[in-house]
């Protein structure tokens, strides 16, 4: 269990140094080298279906913070979560490049776990401002992997430009993952990905 809190934290971005580490991470999302989720993907051109594919999430990069020793897991496509990962018992932060800066990277809080029935916050994507939502689910996820109880429900819009919608069961993964954007010079939302969970290997 990774245990500490990286949120508001920034870092030089030579201080960012991939090493092998063969442990598991247990907590809100297992993270091993041998934990693999396999997803289904609808492709879509502007909202018009073009295909479909699928696509295997794995963490098989993990890099250190040198100045706290954080271990930050790399992911091999991105499904709604940072592509660069940390991950407590209770929250999940992404690191990214600081915009106009990349000699930095910055800490930003991506998902995670709250008390009561809905949580409310001010989200980002990397370019511009969201707002953010939150709630648990009071039905089951079912998919082709399984039914999975007690999910959380998390949506990020920044209306007229992007909105991702996350559907995630706290100690397995993302359940299902929609995406939708405006193209360049409209203000229309349409949707462009959904991702849905049809097998997982968890070691």
């Amino acid at each position: 269990m990774q245990s500490g809190d990286p949120e508001g934290r920034s870092y030089p971005a030579s201080s960012i140094t991939e090493f092998s580490y063969s442990k598991k991470n247990c907590g809100i999302i297992p993270l091993s080298t041998k934990n693999y989720w396999v997803y289904q993907d609808s492709i879509f051109n502007n909202g018009v279906f073009v295909k479909v594919q699928y696509d295997t999430l794995r963490f098989t990069s993990t890099w250190k913070s040198q100045t706290d020793g954080f271990v930050w897991w790399k992911s091999s496509i991105s499904i709604g979560l940072p592509s660069m990962l940390y991950a407590s018992d209770s929250a999940i932060f992404g690191l990214d490049n600081r915009f106009f800066s990349p000699d930095y990277k910055d800490v930003k809080k991506g998902f995670f776990l709250f008390e009561g029935e809905s949580y409310q916050f001010l989200a980002n994507f990397n370019d511009v401002a969201a707002q953010g939502q939150s709630y648990k689910l009071q039905y089951d996820i079912i998919n082709p992997a399984g039914t999975f109880k007690d999910c959380i429900f998390s949506e990020k819009n920044a209306r007229g430009y992007r909105k991702e919608q996350l559907y995630f069961k706290p100690g397995i993964g993302v359940m299902k993952y929609i995406l939708e954007k405006a193209t360049m010079g409209s203000f229309t939302l349409k949707v462009q990905q959904i991702s849905t969970l049809v097998a997982f290997h968890i070691e």
